[in-house]
């Protein structure tokens, strides 16, 4: 039995994007894209099986469909497509326009509004600021402090982000006291009242500090300038690290090449090891006056003594702090 077959419908002539824009300028193009006319094809009539032919089992029947024009209906002419006018005939051929096609990987490919477009090319959009933006290279602290004046210094410990404490700092603590000054006092850091309010050596143990030193003639409003070796409060009060120290001692170095203190006061056992460069206890420290260096070659007397905190919580150790504090007083 033969199946019918439907007439194929003829496809309008191909051509590429750039060739369709010049037949539109010429007017060609509705003519030129207009699809031929179909050929006439009558549908097959269906023949009854050959009763004599049975094919062999397991093989399927391959049927042949042939065009059967019956008879007494005329051919069916088709009319040739329209010519190509002479003046896009002389026109050399363009180069081959590429056709926006979607990708094997599933990605779009060229849009066709981009390989369609007239006119002069678009802009690049123009990166963002912060993009084009080239971060400054930070410059190290001792190198930043080295020409400082003492409200420069101070304006440069408050911006400070040269390591972590930083992050969870409410103030930096610079210090409080007398400028010029006759003592340096250097405590360890800040403490939960300092980092609140600022200014070091507040609370219970900056009550305690300022009884000792009004004992010997002295006053951090007239006499003493006091200070930390760490700027910011450490968290939970814990001991400074290697790498907090390394940042915040060209501060503290800074502070006592333009003080010019004739006598340093260091108390508490971190700030003797950090400002002496050694690791031996207060209690080998004390008693006894050191020597620190300035870059200037100038030698300044470092007495060592226990943090007020300390004396706080162990107030045996008091006769030894007063000790200390008078072998201070008569080196002036």
């Amino acid at each position: 039995m033969t199946v019918p077959t439907a007439a194929a419908q003829p496809a309008a002539p191909r051509v590429n994007p750039l060739q369709r824009i010049w037949l539109r300028e010429i007017g060609m193009e509705r003519l030129w894209m207009r699809p031929a006319p179909a050929a006439a094809r009558p549908a097959v009539a269906p023949q009854a099986p050959d009763s004599q032919t049975v094919p062999a089992p397991g093989l399927a029947p391959a049927v042949a469909a042939r065009d059967v024009v019956p008879a007494g209906v005329p051919p069916t002419v088709v009319a040739p497509a329209p010519a190509v006018p002479q003046a896009v005939a002389d026109r050399p051929a363009p180069a081959e326009a590429v056709v926006p096609t979607t990708r094997s990987n599933g990605r779009p490919g060229i849009p066709a509004s981009i390989l369609n477009r007239t006119g002069p090319p678009p802009r690049p959009v123009p990166k963002a600021a912060e993009d084009e933006a080239v971060e400054a290279p930070r410059i190290p602290v001792a190198q930043a402090v080295k020409n400082a004046t003492l409200d420069e210094l101070r304006e440069q410990v408050v911006a400070c982000t040269a390591c972590g404490l930083c992050d969870g700092r409410r103030h930096a603590v610079f210090g409080q006291g007398a400028t010029p000054t006759r003592w340096l006092v250097v405590g360890e850091a800040p403490g939960e009242q300092e980092d609140r309010q600022g200014h070091p050596f507040v609370g219970r143990s900056g009550q305690l500090l300022d009884a000792m030193l009004a004992a010997v003639g002295m006053s951090r409003e007239t006499d003493v300038f006091i200070t930390n070796v760490i700027k910011c409060r450490p968290p939970g009060n814990r001991n400074p690290k290697p790498e907090e120290i390394a940042a915040c001692s060209p501060y503290l170095m800074r502070q006592i090449a333009l003080l010019k203190p004739e006598r340093i006061l260091v108390l508490g056992r971190f700030a003797a090891q950090t400002l002496l460069g050694t690791d031996a206890t207060i209690g080998s420290l004390r008693g006894r006056v050191h020597a620190l260096k300035t870059d200037e070659g100038v030698e300044i007397p470092v007495i060592v003594s226990y943090h007020p905190a300390y004396l706080l919580r162990s107030p045996s150790e008091k006769a030894r702090a007063w000790q200390d504090l008078k072998l201070a007083s008569r080196m002036v």
